[in-house]
């Protein structure tokens, strides 16, 4: 039988990577959305801007405030460490992307 310390400590867990999946899904989403807006002529209008480094912002506030279990795997720990370091990039390309 699990103690139920052990089952609160996979809960928490498995909580915390399904928030760190969907950062990562999003953060991918928003990539490509960059990606072929800069590929665009005049795809990058003031409002899309705004809307694009608001979602810059509100991904880049989660992912660097997430607390880190002290219980996660070293994998998962990379993981959020690798997210991390792509939003950077991510907020790079937008920054490289043409203007309207």
């Amino acid at each position: 039988m699990a103690m139920p310390m052990d089952t609160i400590r996979d809960e928490v867990v498995e909580g915390w990577r399904v928030f760190v999946n969907n950062l990562e899904k999003s953060l991918d989403l928003l990539d490509k959305e960059i990606e072929f807006a800069a590929k665009m002529v005049n795809a990058c209008t003031i409002e899309w801007c705004q809307v694009t480094e608001h979602t810059l912002d509100e991904l880049s506030n989660a992912l660097f405030s997430i607390s880190e279990p002290s219980w996660i795997s070293d994998e998962d720990s990379q993981k959020l460490k690798a997210l991390k370091r792509k939003v950077h990039d991510v907020y790079a390309k937008y920054k490289a992307a043409p203007r309207a």
